[in-house]
């Protein structure tokens, strides 16, 4: 039998999948929630306990007190000021720590696993628990980028991979060759929600969604679901670009009706870093 699961739980509703997940195969799984960060639904029925992301002392506790020996992070965590973290002691080691050893998002993933890893726990990816989530190459339903929107996708890895290799982001929106806009801090739907007042007249653009060239594949994986979709089909988009075992898509049955119903494209793409 698995070991028992514990779930750093981010933002979004990964971390109720793989709640969902673990109760189908028969493994016992508890959530670490933050606060703040955490949708409650993602803890609903679930053996869980809620932390503020500066109290490490206590999170590490109440994990072994739980009886976890493996660890997932699912969804994403927003950064958070000094002031919002409160860090106890404990907390204080740790970040001095992790933010000594770390530059950019990445760079302090990679910090924070290191760490987790040295506490006893091991660090799972997404993909080691959830079936079927890493993109598969090639179109995810029933539209085909046309010979303008690969272009487009071409000069978005480009752009992507060059951002992604000073750990700034891993979307960029494209249109007719023109960078509409790129991801930084606020994530994919902001971008979207940007670029959506950005676009120019003619063929809607793509949104291209990498991960970093040495990217920590166990955490913040480039994700797409089916609310990407709505939000790319909102901003005038005629289609989104993954990289093909490089990003996760979450629903892949809702993300393929999804994007079938709004006319745009979803495809899987290889990308030689």
């Amino acid at each position: 039998m698995a070991d028992k699961l514990g779930i750093l739980a981010g933002g979004g509703d990964l971390p109720a999948r793989l709640v969902e997940a673990c109760r189908a195969a028969g493994r016992e799984v508890f959530v670490l929630a933050f606060e703040g960060q955490t949708d409650p639904s993602a803890v609903r029925g679930a053996e869980h306990a809620w932390s503020r992301l500066g109290a490490v002392g206590s999170a590490l506790r109440t994990l072994r007190q739980a009886g976890v020996s493996e660890l997932v992070m699912a969804g994403p965590i927003r950064r958070p000021s000094m002031r919002e973290l409160r860090p106890d002691l404990r907390g204080i080691q740790f970040f001095a720590r992790v933010g000594a050893e770390s530059q950019g998002d990445d760079g302090l993933l990679r910090a924070v696993i290191s760490a987790l890893e040295e506490e006893g726990f091991n660090l799972l990816g997404i993909d080691d628990v959830l079936s079927g989530v890493l993109a598969e190459e090639g179109k995810f339903g029933e539209h085909s980028p046309d010979e303008r929107a690969d272009l487009d996708i071409a000069r978005g890895v480009r752009v992507a991979l060059a951002l992604g290799a000073v750990d700034v982001g891993q979307s960029v929106v494209v249109q007719e060759g023109t960078v509409l806009g790129v991801e930084a801090i606020e994530g994919t739907d902001r971008l979207l929600a940007r670029c959506k007042d950005l676009r120019r007249a003619g063929p809607g653009g793509v949104l291209v969604k990498l991960k970093k060239p040495k990217q920590e594949t166990r955490a913040d994986l480039p994700t797409i679901g089916p609310q990407t979709v709505r939000n790319a089909a909102s901003a005038g988009l005629r289609g989104i670009a993954v990289q093909a075992g490089g990003a996760l898509v979450i629903d892949r049955a809702k993300v393929v009706e999804t994007a079938d119903r709004a006319g745009i494209f979803v495809i899987g793409i290889q990308v030689t870093e």
